[in-house]
């Protein structure tokens, strides 16, 4: 988007357009998982994604104005919808179906790993190949890449643990399912300060994910893609490690919002340190970290919200987490990014430290409730 002639703020009110449209669709997409299925919410969301990234290829050749990249980053956030919980939802469901009864953070921590290996070669591969050649050749491969999960997801795919139930309505499927969501999470007490925290965390990670890439290409002094496909790779090394270190993790202690208070507070040390950096070195070494301990929480509170909700609303009641998270996105990320163009990129993230703080509070409040899925189990 900078490339194309986008301020940063418009670059990251953009962004916030695509957390808008993720807003707008999760539970709607949500519904069809729960309904139609989560393979077939899988297989549409990787179609539209494919389409909406030829778009943002398109908006990038022609030096789209800023409205043009703000209506295609809402078609790129509605593709991720079909995912947010779909997948997670589908994982949880076929684990239980197949016998599976240990801790879901080892699950989920190993999904991590996965991703992030899959993460730190495609933005080191990306970054280079965008060197050797321009912006536009990764997104061809991306597309390229999500044909081949569509028809992997077509030939491999199975709702175990689970049978679709299709309404006879498709209006009244969204009420009973919107309702069920409500009940299960924002009227469940010990989802709701989590689902609550979101929001600042969320739209800090957003902002701080994306804000990386120039701010690491500013510190180093050189107009050099590589670097910003380093800061994609850092991140994704981070998950790597974070999803490895999980079973550690767990060991130190008794409960599940423990950690996410912990880690909550280092994000907020880390993320002012950041931006304090005046070495691109030193950034890199306390991304590094901020990274890390954000990746070692994910599985943590991807277990600890599983372990509150039925199945049958799994998959809607996951996209509205997703969706109250993402109204953080919308906020913050033109917000930071108006105050990166006033002051530059160190003052927008000790404003995002600031922003993150307001999680703090949610998850002690979390804490307090003491649900049974707080308590972490003995792997033994």
């Amino acid at each position: 988007m900078l490339d194309a002639g986008l301020t940063n703020a418009q670059a990251f009110a953009a962004n916030a357009f695509f957390t808008l449209g993720t807003m707008l669709f999760e539970v709607p997409t949500g519904v069809v998982a729960d309904t139609w299925g989560r393979r077939a919410s899988y297989m549409i969301g990787t179609i539209t994604l494919l389409v909406s990234t030829l778009l943002y290829l398109w908006m990038w050749q022609v030096q789209a104005p800023f409205y043009g990249w703000a209506l295609s980053s809402v078609f790129l956030g509605l593709g991720f919808t079909f995912f947010s919980g779909a997948t997670e939802a589908w994982i949880v469901d076929a684990m239980k179906a197949t016998g599976y009864d240990g801790p879901m953070e080892k699950v989920f921590a190993r999904g991590q790993v996965v991703a992030g290996v899959a993460m730190l070669s495609g933005s080191l591969a990306g970054g280079l190949l965008a060197q050797l050649t321009n912006l536009g050749v990764p997104y061809i491969v991306r597309a390229a890449v999500l044909l081949v999960n569509f028809v992997l997801a077509l030939l491999l795919m199975r709702d175990l643990g689970f049978t679709p139930q299709k309404a006879a309505r498709i209006s009244q499927a969204i009420k009973n399912i919107v309702s069920a969501s409500i009940q299960h999470g924002l009227r469940n007490r010990p989802v709701r300060w989590v689902m609550l925290a979101a929001p600042f965390s969320a739209g800090v990670g957003f902002y701080a994910f994306y804000a990386m890439q120039p701010y690491l290409l500013e510190l180093y002094g050189q107009q050099a893609y590589g670097i910003a496909g380093l800061a994609a790779a850092i991140v994704a090394g981070a998950q790597i490690a974070g999803g490895l270190l999980v079973p550690q993790i767990r060991k130190l202690f008794r409960r599940r919002t423990t950690i996410l208070a912990l880690g909550t507070a280092l994000s907020v040390a880390a993320l002012c340190i950041i931006g304090l950096a005046g070495s691109f070195w030193l950034a890199i070494v306390v991304i590094v970290l901020w990274a890390l301990m954000f990746a070692a929480t994910g599985p943590v509170r991807q277990a600890y919200i599983n372990g509150l909700i039925p199945s049958e609303q799994r998959a809607t009641v996951l996209s509205f987490d997703s969706l109250v998270g993402s109204t953080g996105g919308v906020v913050a990320q033109p917000f930071l990014g108006r105050v990166a163009d006033i002051s530059g990129y160190g003052a927008s993230y000790l404003v995002s430290a600031a922003v993150q703080l307001g999680a703090l509070p949610f998850a002690l409040l979390a804490r307090r409730e003491k649900a049974p899925a707080d308590q972490i189990e003995s792997d033994a």
